[in-house]
């Protein structure tokens, strides 16, 4: 019986540097998968309710990209070293609000298209440089063209003048569609919410709203327009996209207006940062 035992002890501990070993490997692959792992990324305040995570998450499961997609919520933009400084395996960066205008002097170079917008929602990491871009423009021009009418959409209402206002902007004047801000307080050439009368409104079909009014959980808030001088010939587009129709969509939906949120947009952009990410 003594025998029996000494010898299953014996068997059982010639076992353990086996299954040490196993677990030694698994421990060892698992960090070396994480060390060479490419990370991305999106900056900005609050991120509660951000699309991109999600998004590219979802995109590098499906198409097996071994690269990880993480928030990097931070309460002010001098942040932005600290987040790559920790994060040596950081390949690219999204910028969403308050950042994308003020993230500009700390980046080492713009495209053209960045240049001439000034502003910035896509940051790629190469060569220990911070290039910007905006895809902000192209998604919204690939989403907006298809609903636009020449001859009734000539003039256009931007409410709202952050950052990706002024991509909304730019692919307006690239259409040759009139525009105009309209904001709360009163600057050269733009509109207040208290000018916009039923004239205002005829002449210009097209009104996008590039705020973050009517975002979850706020979602009894809407744009202060008069809705009533909507018509069929209008379309309203709205840069949110959670919930998915805001007021602002329905109140126009009310009057018979086009309607259309930021989802598609928000895709086409990622799709545009993936590849620059990649180029």
């Amino acid at each position: 019986m003594r025998f029996t035992t000494v010898k299953t002890w014996h068997a059982t501990s010639l076992l353990q540097p086996n299954i040490l070993f196993s677990h030694l490997w698994f421990i060892s692959k698992l960090y070396s998968l994480l060390l060479y792992m490419d990370k991305y990324g999106l900056i900005g305040f609050p991120l509660a309710h951000s699309f991109s995570r999600d998004f590219f998450s979802t995109k590098f499961r499906k198409e097996g990209i071994n690269s990880q997609y993480c928030n990097f919520e931070i309460q002010s933009i001098t942040q932005l070293y600290d987040v790559i400084r920790n994060n040596p395996q950081l390949r690219g960066l999204n910028v969403t609000i308050p950042y994308k205008e003020e993230v500009l002097p700390f980046l080492d170079e713009l495209s053209e298209t960045a240049k001439i917008i000034g502003a910035v929602n896509v940051i790629k990491i190469e060569n220990e440089k911070l290039i910007g871009f905006n895809t902000d423009y192209i998604g919204f021009k690939n989403s907006i063209v298809p609903l636009i009418c020449p001859n009734k959409h000539q003039q256009a209402l931007i409410l709202g003048t952050g950052g990706a206002s002024k991509a909304i902007a730019q692919v307006f004047s690239d259409l040759g569609i009139t525009w105009r801000y309209v904001s709360r307080t009163k600057k050269n050439h733009h509109f207040t919410y208290d000018e916009l009368t039923e004239t205002v409104l005829s002449d210009y079909t097209v009104i996008v709203n590039a705020s973050p009014v009517g975002t979850f959980p706020n979602i009894d808030e809407c744009p202060s327009i008069p809705y009533e001088y909507l018509t069929p010939h209008h379309i309203l587009y709205d840069l949110v996209y959670n919930p998915e129709e805001t007021l602002f969509l329905q109140k126009g939906k009310e009057r018979g207006v086009q309607t259309k949120n930021g989802k598609e947009m928000l895709e086409l952009q990622a799709l545009a940062a993936w590849e620059i990410w990649q180029s």
